[in-house]
């Protein structure tokens, strides 16, 4: 079963980061975002899980479809 991500304000400044670790989905993310492949990441922390990082991604998905984008007009400089 994969961990929840939490909030703790008491581990990494409140970042959101799986349950019962002090790994944040930022961490992961960025593995990955460099490159990092599921089975790297799981040799490198094996108390990870595949279903851990589907989780953090499933959470940076989530997030991106909330962010709400506002139209800025252009301007340009003479």
């Amino acid at each position: 079963m994969p961990r929840k991500i939490i909030l703790n304000p008491e581990v990494l400044v409140g970042k959101p980061i799986l349950e019962g670790t002090r790994i944040s989905v930022e961490f992961v993310i960025g593995l990955l975002a460099d490159g990092w492949s599921d089975e790297d990441i799981l040799k490198n922390h094996p108390h990870l899980t595949r279903e851990d990082i589907l989780a953090c991604l499933k959470y940076a998905s989530e997030l991106l479809q909330a962010e709400k984008v506002y139209p800025v007009p252009s301007t340009k400089v003479a």
